[in-house]
């Protein structure tokens, strides 16, 4: 990610922030506090105005929907769907110790599958992927979801799914930022992780911003993220609703990342991702029961050079299961 990327998305920062100054920040303070909505100021009533001559709410008798966020309730996680990107808003899920021990499930018996509740015109479609050059990249990844085949076949609807670059991100640092992910578990008794697709801008030679991005499919359906956030929450106790919450934001640029590089130069304020993406991310949790992750945690991933083979047979998910049946079992979630 370049530094004037990052200086553009850093909440009310005005200047470059060098992405090597990212391990002293100071302590994540979080979003300011919300202002309170203007009081509506009442126009006076006169019999002199003149009636307005036209009604613009008047379309609204033909029907005109707005952007629906379709949220889907899986056993693995819980997700907001963006029908115009064709990619999750976001998703989230949780695991602990205790639901990572778990080994009920095998991803040879999952197969990635359509998102039925999601409207045909608006839904990521199997071919879209198709010799795309892009990985069908899980924002929830399946081995988070072991406790149970049910689980672990839910992270495979395409609602779940963003194209990735495959060597060198998905299949590699990717994967190893998601062991870090499963890794907190010997921290924190219990882990919730929020993950999803960013589209920034980039400074061309003109010197103006633009967003631009591919769109896979034909007919073109699904974009292409540049990035990828992951916010994450490490809760001190995993019952008591009054814990110390440890928070750690990331941002990834969807592109091959060298193993070496160093995970803290993905770090970012959390109020950076939040204008990134347009979302609010704990609000609702006091600055008292706020900590930082990466000054409890060594905010590092642990490199392991995955066997390419397996890596490979498991991209292609030739499982058992047929999709037409994880799919009428998903209808029960």
């Amino acid at each position: 990610m370049s530094k004037s990327t990052l200086a553009l998305i850093a909440a009310g920062s005005a200047a470059a922030v060098p992405t090597s100054t990212l391990p002293n920040l100071p302590p994540i303070t979080g979003a300011p506090a919300p202002q309170p909505l203007p009081t509506p100021v009442s126009q006076p009533v006169s019999s002199n105005l003149p009636l307005a001559p036209v009604n613009p709410s008047g379309v609204l008798k033909y029907g005109l929907t707005p952007p629906i966020p379709d949220t889907n309730i899986t056993p693995s996680h819980l997700s907001s769907y963006n029908r115009m990107t064709r990619n999750p808003h976001w998703v989230a899920e949780h695991f602990t110790p205790q639901s990572l021990s778990q080994n009920n499930a095998s991803r040879r018996n999952s197969v990635f599958y359509e998102d039925t509740t999601v409207p045909p015109m608006f839904r990521a479609k199997l071919h879209d992927y198709f010799r795309s050059g892009y990985d069908r990249g899980h924002q929830t990844p399946a081995a988070d979801a072991k406790w149970s085949q049910d689980a672990m076949d839910s992270t495979f609807v395409l609602s779940n799914m963003c194209p990735q670059v495959g060597d060198g991100f998905n299949r590699d640092y990717w994967a190893h930022f998601e062991d870090f992910c499963r890794n907190l578990t010997k921290h924190y008794p219990s882990i919730r992780v929020v993950t999803g697709p960013l589209y920034l801008p980039k400074q061309h030679p003109d010197g103006k911003w633009r967003v631009t991005y591919e769109v896979i499919g034909n007919p073109p359906n699904v974009a292409v993220p540049t990035h990828f956030y992951k916010v994450i929450y490490g809760e001190d106790h995993l019952s008591n609703p009054g814990c110390k919450v440890a928070l750690g934001a990331f941002v990834l640029p969807n592109t091959e990342i060298p193993n070496r590089k160093s995970l803290r130069d993905f770090e970012v304020p959390l109020e950076a991702v939040e204008r990134a993406s347009g979302l609010i991310f704990a609000d609702k949790l006091p600055m008292e029961r706020r900590k930082r992750l990466c000054t409890e945690v060594n905010c590092e991933v642990l490199v392991r050079e995955f066997d390419k083979a397996k890596q490979q047979g498991n991209a292609l998910n030739a499982g058992q299961k047929p999709a037409a049946q994880i799919a009428q079992e998903s209808r029960r979630w």
